[in-house]
């Protein structure tokens, strides 16, 4: 049986709508979060819809636990799938003091996770690997106040890792691509939504409809099966559909002029 692992698949959002919906992939899941309550929550979810499913509880900001748990996902089955999306996206502290979560567990820990997987994927005879960051690693400055810089940081970081390693990694028929969302229907993106008008939304920046965990889960899985993506940004703004970012695309689509001296 193939496996998959999903990071952060311990709360009540996407990444329990994706480990749930690989589930139904006939994948054996490896559910993954420090809240080992609510992994196991998943767990049972999976289990009562019929799936296969266990709990390792990780910290994916530790080298030693998550080789544990690529580990115990290649024991389970051909590990096929790496979801990475365990995030810590609030500060911890003012300033760029409070970065250094964000920045451990979205990135390095995506980083630790991938790292051990390739060599579980090569075993395998190949693989996939999603990268969860978000359209807030993509602004180029903000018009309207918002995001968490740590987090905004580990989350280009993730892009930049999914680009620069899609080359080597399809030699060894192992893909990696990204996926950026938009607002999600989270509990705490929800409740703020839903505290503003229509007019106070637009007026904010907050886009007029949200995102369902389940569309997220459904485009990861599409993401992970698509052999014709390697090194794929895949942008999904909330009130849109899915797009890629061209390959090669220089990121930026205009220029202001300058008028200072070299």
């Amino acid at each position: 049986m193939n496996a998959a692992i999903v990071t952060g698949a311990g709360g009540g959002g996407c990444g329990r709508a994706i480990a749930r919906r690989l589930a139904r992939d006939r994948a054996a899941v490896v559910v993954s979060d420090v809240d080992e309550a609510g992994g196991l929550e998943t767990v049972r979810l999976i289990q009562q819809d019929g799936g296969h499913a266990s709990f390792v509880r990780a910290d994916v900001r530790d080298e030693a636990q998550v080789s544990a748990l690529v580990d115990a996902a290649a024991a389970a089955g051909e590990l096929r799938i790496l979801v990475n999306n365990a995030s810590a996206p609030h500060p911890t502290a003012d300033g760029i003091a409070g970065w250094t979560n964000a920045i451990a567990t979205d990135f390095l820990g995506a980083m630790h996770a991938t790292r051990f997987a390739i060599d579980a994927m090569r075993r395998a005879g190949g693989g996939s690997i999603v990268n969860i960051t978000s359209i807030s690693a993509l602004w180029q400055g903000r018009t309207t106040p918002g995001g968490f810089n740590g987090y905004d940081v580990a989350k280009m970081a993730l892009v930049r890792l999914t680009t620069v390693m899609a080359p080597d990694l399809a030699k060894d028929g192992i893909r990696i691509n990204c996926l950026a969302p938009g607002w999600i229907a989270t509990d705490g993106p929800r409740q703020y939504w839903e505290s503003l008008t229509p007019e106070e939304r637009a007026a904010r920046g907050v886009p007029a409809t949200l995102l369902a965990p389940d569309q997220v889960a459904d485009i990861v899985a599409r993401i992970a099966s698509d052999r014709a993506l390697n090194g794929r940004i895949v942008v999904w703004w909330s009130e849109d559909r899915p797009r890629l970012v061209r390959w090669g695309d220089r990121g930026y689509a205009g220029y202001d002029p300058y008028g200072g001296s070299a």
